[in-house]
């Protein structure tokens, strides 16, 4: 997390300090997991221990070009919709974000008298003025919570808070875990109108771990994370987004926190990342005895590799 008064500048040379220290070190790990994006790659080409790396963001250029050019080093993508197959990456696996679903409240019925839900940035990728337009195109309440970044400011005066009527479109600001969580077990759905190709989305696990449904726009990976028709809907228009909401009191409350326990719960995400260790290892292993094998070794040189 950022400082208050830090600058890009130094908070980059501080990436780069840690950075350091971890690769200094490197000897004495069996593999080294990455979240930090495109600033680990060139460190990872000078060191024999094996790396793979988490990708959480998108593409964009000239990142990408650094991407490719380190293409042969080992990436997890945290959905399938997230990759660039003409990048030509090594993905060694898609891990899902997981949550711990005992932090979040399981309500097997909405709040009455029920309302819809919003939580997200005030963004335009993450599209509250839209969850504002379904909530009145189809006559329901809606509760939205979540923060409004500097850069996003103007478009939360302009665009969302002359929607908001504090009746029907209720801003709450941003809110706290047990807040979030009261927000979303008690709503009847979460709306997720996403105008952009979203990673992941945990707040459509979060939802559904609540109980609550989600109605999404299939976009990014919300076709991953949603069943459509058992946990939620994903729509491609408003007006899809408007008919779904109909047909939430037929989906089942319970196969929603299901779904999240076996999918996206802390225990499935380190299961899965302790599978890509193992493959990582095992590869490395494979290559090494290659070498080993294919060496032109002296006779006693046997001892030197033990």
């Amino acid at each position: 997390m950022r400082s208050i008064g830090v600058t890009d500048q130094e908070y980059s040379a501080y990436e780069q300090w840690q950075l350091d220290k971890v690769y200094q070190q490197a000897d004495n790990f069996d593999v080294i997991h990455i979240h930090m994006g495109h600033a680990a790659l060139p460190y990872a080409n000078f060191i024999s221990t094996s790396i793979v790396h988490t990708l959480h963001g998108i593409f964009t250029a000239p990142i990408e070009q650094l991407f490719v050019q380190n293409r042969h080093q080992n990436y997890v993508s945290i959905s399938d919709a997230q990759r660039r197959p003409e990048l030509g990456l090594n993905y060694v696996a898609t891990v899902y974000n997981g949550i711990d679903t005992s932090l979040f409240e399981f309500r097997a019925q909405p709040n009455h008298p029920s309302y819809l839900a919003f939580l997200g940035r005030f963004s335009p990728e993450k599209g509250p003025h839209l969850a504002i337009e379904i909530a009145k195109q189809a006559g329901w309440p809606l509760k939205m919570a979540g923060k409004v970044d500097p850069v996003d400011q103007v478009f939360f005066e302009q665009t969302v808070k002359p929607l908001l009527d504090g009746q029907q479109i209720e801003y709450l600001g941003e809110v706290d875990h047990a807040q979030k969580c009261d927000l979303m077990a008690g709503a009847m759905a979460t709306l997720f109108p996403i105008t952009w190709r979203e990673p992941f989305g945990l707040v459509m696990a979060e939802s559904m771990a609540c109980g609550a449904p989600v109605i999404a726009m299939a976009l990014g990976a919300a076709p991953e994370v949603i069943i459509h028709g058992e946990t939620g809907f994903l729509c491609r228009t408003i007006d899809e987004c408007v008919a779904a909401i109909a047909h939430i009191p037929t989906l089942d409350r319970q196969s929603c926190r299901a779904h999240v326990e076996e999918n996206f719960s802390v225990q499935r995400m380190v299961n899965d990342y302790e599978a890509v260790y193992r493959q990582i290892l095992a590869k490395h292993c494979a290559q090494a005895d290659k070498w080993r094998s294919s060496a032109p070794y002296p006779a006693n040189a046997q001892s030197y590799l033990h």
